[in-house]
């Protein structure tokens, strides 16, 4: 499983991605409704949408994955009925808690040290592997993916990747 998490790239890396993100932040809410219903029309792979409900359910995308900080999972699980509901994480606690409140996925990191989130520092691959083994549901490696590393996010146990610098 990969998800790329910016939609400028969407198009051009959904041949490996198997699920795309759109992901504007600063965007306004009409803008990210354009882009994301054109994505939803054109693209071979799921799309969903950080942190927006009611921008995903509008676009009529697969789902939405939230931020850690963002409204609780079961809240946008009863908005979002059978779409896809995630949630982006940064400690086995809080993937413990997405799990339980009925998250589908979770997205886990930053792994690596990431250009896109420069103040958070890196979480390493034993802190992944510990969220991997604990949880039932598929957790995904973030921050500083690159080609030689989605085969050690796997053998941590990672179901798959999200990134963004690696398919721009």
């Amino acid at each position: 499983m990969a998800i790329v998490t910016t939609a400028s790239a969407g198009m051009r890396a959904a041949g490996r991605a198997t699920i795309l993100q759109v992901r504007a932040p600063g965007s306004t809410a009409s803008a990210i409704e354009r882009e994301a219903s054109a994505l939803v029309a054109a693209s071979p792979v799921p799309v969903v949408i950080s942190s927006r409900c009611d921008i995903a359910l509008a676009a009529g995308a697969a789902g939405v994955n939230l931020p850690e900080n963002d409204i609780p999972v079961a809240a946008a699980r009863a908005l979002m009925d059978e779409r896809m509901v995630g949630r982006s994480v940064h400690s086995l606690e809080s993937a413990l808690r997405a799990e339980t409140e009925g998250a589908d996925y979770v997205i886990f990191g930053p792994v690596w040290a990431s250009a896109s989130h420069p103040d958070s520092a890196p979480a390493g691959i034993a802190a992944l592997a510990e969220v991997a083994h604990a949880l039932r549901i598929p957790v995904l490696a973030i921050g500083g993916v690159t080609e030689d590393r989605i085969a050690e996010s796997h053998a941590a146990g990672a179901a798959g990747y999200a990134a963004i610098g690696l398919f721009a």
